[in-house]
């Protein structure tokens, strides 16, 4: 708790850009009474500085412990900067250090205090923050003028939609009147503002823009997308998905910026290896499909959400995975799923407000214990494991009608495999309960309840039915068919291990030609190499370690270079070794400039061997603990290309087949290649 303090030193430029103030202030600890009677203090003392440029705009607050300096050592640095790009923003960093030598013994009492002090300040900041500029508004300072020198006239009144966010970006020094409320230099010195933001591309998030498209965001969440795009254009090289999208994915992470990127990251490969993105226009559902499965579109909810119903208990679930398979089942429902996102940008333009979800109504009547046949439920279980992993916050509201004694068992099962946000969308009826209060008179307009629920409408829905074991296919048919619809990609997979890289070889023919790949690192670390030869190298051959046969659909490891090779003589290095992350995503191309053989190699990066007087790094120590085994996997998809037809897209190989999200907004434009080789990498986590 702060005591008081004194200011011990004061600057002030003649020009008044720069304010200087140094203050000691005095402190009250909330410690252990008998931690106080054995230290022998009942306050400590901390210096504070602040430094306000206010031609630079920036403002540096330091501080650090007097009291016990010779045992305990604490440094603070809050630095508020206007970022470059967009003034109405202001960058925030802060960082803090504590270096415990001895404390009579009381060392690690000591830390957990301190940490417990420091974690409390970062909570109140923000607070901090919004009081002062609540007082400034109350005292009728409505704006924030910029600095100007005296011989210049100071600028005009600007918006009060500016200044909240002006004054903090100019830092307003905090008078001495503050620290009598009981503000510690400390707190002061501790505002948990918002993380630094990045400027928005052609200034797009702009309130209309955000009400229109996007609904009620509050100022950290509206930074929170912004930093997540702009990270995405940095490493995407200007392909990425809608705001919408990625909104979603932040939503279902509380806006966990860290989490959301990880998971939409791994969603993005997985739909690009998967070619999600062309699953309406290039895959037709089967006739079954079609005539047993009970489910379809059907109008739009109160709130404008496009309406899915599924009678569930009209389906044969046991029939259609016999005579299907769990692979089809799945690839129908992601159909649905994607017809559903289409859907919601439609009901967005016309009812002229955000629709980022739809609502989904399951009929379970005639559900039985048929329904809860194992194979059946496995395909379910697999079918909601994906949708929540990569269609995350689409489930605006789930209408759960006539549900039947056996539904509490089916609900058992399926219910851990589902997410607490999408369980709380979730209202079920038993029997005829929906037709009273609170029922589905709230959600859905009478004129398009369907008929089968006893309302007005003509429901299109098959009604489902069960089918004819004439149509049932054996497990190998499916077994094959299930290998054949998750293999129609242009990537494959490989593994790389330590000894033993994965090359491909590329005969060419015409000099000139371009050479393009496309490759994921899924797995561990690699490096990236182009060789040349004249001579083609020996058939391919397979890693002979057991261990490394790889023969699964995980990928397959396959080397080309004879071991008696010697690099400069039998085999020439075409470009330079890259150095490749895991979840990095890699797109390039190299122009030939002689026939004959090419070898594209992606081999192991082993992390170099530390100084012999040096520590290894934190870093370091990190990646190898999270590489378990000498192992690496890559996705890859490579096509030669004359240079005719070359158009010199890094970002989309748009002269060959883009497997590219269709959630992106292509910004790219096509630029014409000037240089034998060029190479854009972005993350994809």
């Amino acid at each position: 708790m702060f005591v008081g303090s004194d200011t011990v030193n004061e600057f002030k430029s003649e020009d008044g850009a720069i304010h200087v103030i140094e203050r000691r202030c005095k402190l009250d600890v909330d410690a252990p009474r008998l931690l106080k009677k054995i230290a022998g203090v009942d306050y400590v003392y901390f210096v504070q500085k602040n430094s306000l440029n206010s031609r630079e705009r920036t403002l540096h607050i330091e501080a650090h412990n007097e009291t016990f300096s010779n045992r305990v050592i604490i440094n603070e640095h809050c630095c508020y900067t206007v970022h470059p790009e967009n003034e109405d923003w202001t960058c925030f960093e802060q960082s803090a250090s504590l270096d415990i030598k001895s404390f009579f013994g009381f060392e690690s009492t000591v830390e957990k205090i301190a940490m417990k002090q420091y974690t409390s300040n970062i909570k109140k900041g923000k607070e901090i923050i919004e009081y002062y500029l609540r007082q400034l508004e109350e005292e009728g300072i409505t704006f924030v003028p910029r600095w100007t020198p005296p011989s210049i006239t100071p600028c005009s009144e600007t918006p009060l939609s500016s200044c909240k966010k002006q004054a903090a970006s100019m830092a307003v020094v905090i008078p001495d009147a503050a620290l009598k409320e009981g503000l510690s230099g400390d707190a002061l010195s501790s505002p948990s503002a918002p993380e630094p933001v990045v400027g928005t591309p052609d200034d797009k998030l702009d309130a209309d823009y955000i009400k229109r498209y996007l609904g009620d965001l509050t100022p950290l969440q509206e930074s929170c997308l912004i930093r997540l795009r702009q990270w995405l254009q940095e490493t995407h090289k200007g392909k990425i998905p809608k705001d919408e999208h990625i909104l979603r994915f932040l939503r279902a992470r509380d806006f966990n910026i860290d989490k959301a990127r990880e998971i939409m990251c791994q969603s993005l490969t997985w739909r690009k290896q998967h070619q999600v993105d062309y699953i309406l226009e290039t895959w037709t559902p089967p006739q079954v499909l079609q005539d047993y499965y009970a489910g379809g579109w059907h109008h739009h909810d109160k709130d404008g959400r496009p309406l899915y119903v599924l009678r569930l208990g009209q389906m044969d679930t046991k029939g259609l995975v016999r005579a299907l398979g769990e692979e089809a089942l799945l690839r129908y429902v992601l159909s649905i799923n994607e017809e559903g996102l289409r859907r919601c940008e439609e009901n967005t333009k016309v009812f002229g407000r955000p629709i980022s979800s739809w609502t989904c109504l399951v009929d379970l009547e005639g559900l039985n214990m048929r329904h809860l046949w194992r194979p059946g439920v496995k395909a379910l279980l697999r079918i909601i494991e994906v949708v929540e992993a990569n269609y995350p916050e689409t489930l605006g509201r789930l209408l759960i009608l006539r549900a039947p004694r056996v539904f509490p068992v089916l609900w058992t099962l399926v219910s851990p495999f589902i997410d607490d946000n999408t369980r709380r969308k979730f209202l079920i009826y038993a029997g005829n309960d929906y037709q009273g209060p609170g029922g589905l008179l709230d959600y859905i307009d009478k004129e398009i309840i369907p008929d089968f629920l006893s309302g007005e409408c003509m429901c299109e829905v098959p009604e489902g039915g069960l089918v004819p074991k004439s149509l049932y296919r054996t497990a190998e048919e499916l077994e094959n068919e299930d290998l054949k619809l998750w293999t129609e990609t242009i990537y494959q997979s490989a593994s790389v291990f330590k000894g033993a890289p994965h090359e491909i070889l590329i005969q060419i023919v015409d000099a000139s030609s371009v050479i393009t790949w496309d490759f994921d690192v899924c797995k561990g670390d690699i490096v990236f190499n182009i060789y040349h030869s004249k001579r083609s190298p020996q058939p391919a051959k397979k890693d002979s370690l057991g261990a490394h046969s790889i023969t699964s659909p995980g990928g397959n490891n396959v080397q080309l270079i004879d071991k008696v090779w010697q690099l400069g003589r039998d085999y020439s290095m075409v470009e330079s070794p890259l150095i490749c992350k895991e979840g990095e995503s890699v797109q390039g191309s190299h122009v030939t400039r002689w026939p004959g053989f090419y070898i594209l190699q992606w081999k192991f990066h082993s992390m170099p061997a530390c100084a012999a007087s040096s520590l290894p790094r934190v870093d370091d120590v990190l990646a190898s603990l999270q590489v378990s085994s000498h192992k690496c996997k890559v996705m890859y998809y490579t096509e030669v290309i004359g240079s005719e037809d070359f158009r010199g897209s890094m970002t989309s190989l748009e002269s060959s087949h883009s497997g590219f999200s269709q959630l992106s907004a292509a910004t790219t434009s096509s630029s014409q290649s000037h240089s034998s080789s060029m190479i854009s990498r972005w993350r994809f986590c």
